[in-house]
Formats: structure tokens, sequence, C-alpha cells
């Protein structure tokens, strides 16, 4: 396990620099003069060249991307046009617009984005695996041709519509849950419960009905299987099969899926924070985007690809622990 973990860490270190290396020469090498955008179309000659040496734009792009590695690893100084502003490592660079560290932003921005992503997972797991579970267990029923009709209703739904619907229904209409919002757990937990409340369905639905069908279709070949037979004619009931020998072997290729999806709910939570007005890094990204702040979007796109590759290797490990044919290399 020590050297498997080790091979990750070393994997993700790679990814990661490759990562940075793409995104600074997508964003830092398009065309336009960032300089004039940052300043403004009223900015004279000389102020777009003041702002040019102050972002220090000037360097060739491999200066500019070694001074970015400095930072991760050393920290950096910055003139932010009033004075110094030191980056402490892993430092992101500073923001256009904000004229902060990105590290400090994006700290401020993680407990939001975290709460949203890590809510909808978990309730796309539990709804998923649930409703996969009890359709195969109920296969050729009522109740199974019920839930595969809803699953395919959830994932058919884009996220926005299904928004839309829960604010217009449960705030709006029945006036039953408050409009979305972030309240920091630690002031008032059950008020930060009610305000993520819509935005975890609304993120999780589509999620957890691709599961529920992964999660039917490998209940039922894992109940065909010899073993399972075996167990039936030894006498053991339906649902000790099921919850004692078959569950495991269903759930394994989920692990592993399933951190490859916490991925993408990044770009989910854009549309999320978006939609309910959540400033967290999904609408962070989206905002720098259009103010063509250019180093919180490399450091966004670096975060989310730090935590992609960490959920990565820890599916790895558990799916190993879950299916014990599965060996680490």
């Amino acid at each position: 396990m020590t050297g498997f973990l080790l091979r990750r860490l070393g994997g993700a270190v790679f990814v990661l620099l490759a990562l940075s290396v793409v995104v600074y020469l997508v964003f830092y090498a398009a065309p336009g003069d960032v300089a004039q955008i940052v300043c403004g179309e009223r900015c004279s000659p000389a102020q777009v060249a003041q702002v040019h040496d102050r972002l220090q734009l000037g360097d060739p792009i491999h200066v500019q991307y070694w001074h970015f590695l400095q930072g991760l690893f050393a920290g950096r100084d910055f003139s932010s046009g009033v004075g110094v502003v030191h980056c402490d490592a892993p430092c992101l660079g500073l923001s256009y617009r904000q004229d902060s560290p990105v590290t400090d932003i994006l700290v401020n921005k993680l407990p939001v984005t975290g709460s949203l992503v890590i809510g909808a997972f978990v309730l796309w797991i539990l709804l998923g695996v649930g409703t996969g579970l009890l359709s195969a267990w109920k296969r050729g029923g009522a109740i199974e041709r019920t839930l595969t009709g809803l699953t395919l209703i959830g994932f058919s739904t884009p996220v926005f519509v299904i928004g839309l619907v829960l604010i217009i229904v449960f705030c709006s209409t029945l006036g039953w849950l408050p409009f979305p919002q972030y309240t920091p757990f630690s002031d008032n937990p059950e008020q930060w419960f009610w305000g993520l409340l819509l935005p975890w369905i609304s993120l999780a639905l589509i999620e957890s009905a691709k599961y529920a069908r992964l999660v039917r279709s490998s209940m039922l070949e894992t109940l065909a299987e010899d073993h399972v037979r075996t167990f039936r004619a030894y006498g053991l009931t339906e649902r000790a099969i099921v919850g004692k020998h078959a569950l495991r072997g269903a759930v394994a290729p989920v692990i592993a899926l399933s951190a490859l999806d916490a991925g993408s709910m990044f770009g989910g939570a854009v549309l999320t924070e978006s939609l309910f007005g959540i400033q967290g890094i999904g609408k962070l990204l989206v905002d720098s985007v259009r103010q063509v702040d250019l180093p919180v979007v490399v450091g966004v796109v670096m975060t989310t690809g730090f935590f992609v590759v960490l959920a990565n290797a820890v599916a790895d490990a558990l799916y190993a622990m879950a299916d014990r044919r599965v060996v680490l290399q």
C-alpha cells in the first residue's frame, strides 16, 4: 500500500505540472492585450504600459511560467500599484482584479464549494446505490418499472431545469424552504443545511440516476453468478444474499467511477452556483473568465485538477479494499 501511494503521489505531481503547462499556454498565450482589458478602454497608452509592467507581461511566456513555478514552491512578491504584496508558497499568482493572492481567494471559496460538492456527492451515492439495489431486488415488478422511469427522467433533465423547478415549487410556491444561500457551518449548522439542500438535490439527481442504472445492472449480473446460486442452494434468503454477499461485488465498480465523476461535479457546480447565486469556486471561475483574470482562472483549474487526482488515488485504494480480486500495482 505504501509503494502504491508513493507511485500515485509521483504521478499526481507529474499530472499537475503537465496541467499547469497546458493551462498556462492556453490562457496566457491567447490573443489580445491583457493589460488593455484589465485597465479598460479609456486608459491612455501610458496607463496601459504601467499595467503591462506591473503584471510582468513583457517577459517571454517561458519566463512567466518559471516565475509561476517559483511561486508554487518559494512564494513571490508582486507590485500591486500601491505597494508590494507578498504571496506565500504555494503561490498561484496575484489576482488582476482584486490585487490579492489567488491562494487566499481560493481558501475563502473552498468551504463553499466543498460544502456543495460533498453534500451532493453523499446524496447522489445514497440515492443512486439505494435505488439501483431496490430495482435489482424487485426486478420484474411495478417498483422496478417505476424506478427505471424516474431514473430516465432524472438523467435526461438538465441541472438548471431541475434547479429552477425546485426553486419555483419549494421556495416560491409552497414556501417550505428558504431561498438557497451559503451559511458557514460553524455559524449556524441548521441554516447551512437548509440553505444548501436544493443545490445538493439539483446537482445530485442526474448523477444518482446514472448510478442507479449502473448499480442495478451490476447487481443483476452478480446475482446470476455461480457462487450466488450456490448460496441459494444452501437455503440463504434473498435478503442475506444481497446484503452480505452480492452487495460488495456490485458496488465495487461504483467506487472507481464515482471518483472520476466527482471531478466532473465541479463542472456541474459552476452551473449550480451561478443558478443559486452561491459564491463558490464555480461562480468565481465564471466571473474570472468574464473579467480576464487569468491568475484566478489558472488557480481554479489547478485546484480542481488536484482534487480530481486525489480522488482517483483514494478511489483506487477503496476499490481494492472492496474487491479482493484487485491487486494494487
